[in-house]
């Protein structure tokens, strides 16, 4: 449990870490070399819609990001809209039931100490348990996240290919450039910074097709009307068409939270809520 909580600490400060690495190479390196002559630069250059779309991306996840910390879970004890499931969070408090007992699609997270409605996991990422009430948001933030990494990625190999004068045409290329790059750095042909270039290309293609597998799995299960709380544990959910299921997610007003962070709005529990 300890090694748990710390990692519930570490990892959102690695995130943010990134998150910030990745901003800094994209503002202040990338885009500024795409500019080959700032004079005569048109307005609707490639550089300047890069910039506009990396900051578009990196808005919407950061934004995403902390409404998934904001839109937590109910904490223990304040008036849970749970009904007869209020008298389990007491019970919960003083220890005199056990979290087994809980009531369906509800769970209680030792690490946030809180009861999640329809619970799917404990990010580490986002310190938070991922439920009813941010669920949209997390894969909004999952799938952001891996567009402004792939972005990043697309990026940096222009940056790389224009500093090294190389070509990434053949598929080859990018997977022999890590070994290829190490060995030049030790002989001191390769720069610190570019070393440091390509290694990030590696962890945002990484990141990125990470966050975006995760993100279908999620929107798969979504589909089913699932969490993967409830595949793990073996619990049976009533059959409903999909379009109810992405409703219950993601409300009648999908398109807005599509492009910009925003709260939960219309879906079926935040109504339920408002009662």
């Amino acid at each position: 449990m300890l090694v748990l909580r710390l990692l519930n600490v570490v990892a959102p400060a690695y995130f943010l870490c990134i998150s910030l690495v990745t901003f800094v190479l994209q503002i202040f390196l990338f885009i500024p070399s795409m500019f080959r002559d700032p004079s005569t630069t048109p307005l609707f250059s490639p550089a300047l819609l890069h910039g506009a779309l990396f900051l578009f991306l990196s808005a919407n996840a950061l934004g995403n990001y902390v409404l998934v910390i904001q839109s937590s879970p109910e904490d223990l004890g304040k008036g849970s809209n749970l009904g007869e499931g209020a008298e389990v969070v007491a019970d919960w408090l003083d220890g005199s039931r056990s979290p087994g007992s809980a009531l369906p699609s509800t769970h209680f997270c030792r690490l946030c100490a809180r009861v999640t409605q329809r619970h799917d996991h404990h990010c580490f990422f986002t310190g938070n348990c991922i439920g009813s009430r941010n669920m949209r948001n997390f894969i909004m933030f999952c799938l952001y996240t891996s567009l402004a990494c792939l972005d990043s990625l697309v990026a940096g190999m222009a940056y790389i290919s224009a500093a090294l004068s190389m070509s990434f045409a053949n598929p080859l290329a990018f997977l022999t450039l890590l070994p290829h790059s190490i060995s030049q750095f030790f002989s001191g042909a390769l720069l610190s910074s570019e070393m440091f270039v390509i290694l990030m290309l590696y962890l945002w293609l990484g990141i990125g097709l990470a966050c975006a597998g995760f993100c279908c799995h999620q929107m798969l299960l979504i589909l089913r009307g699932q969490t993967r709380y409830q595949v793990r544990k073996g619990i049976v959910v009533r059959a409903r068409p999909w379009r109810e299921n992405l409703q219950e997610v993601f409300g009648k007003r999908w398109l807005l939270g599509l492009l910009i962070p925003v709260l939960n709005v219309g879906s079926d529990y935040r109504r339920q809520k408002e009662k």
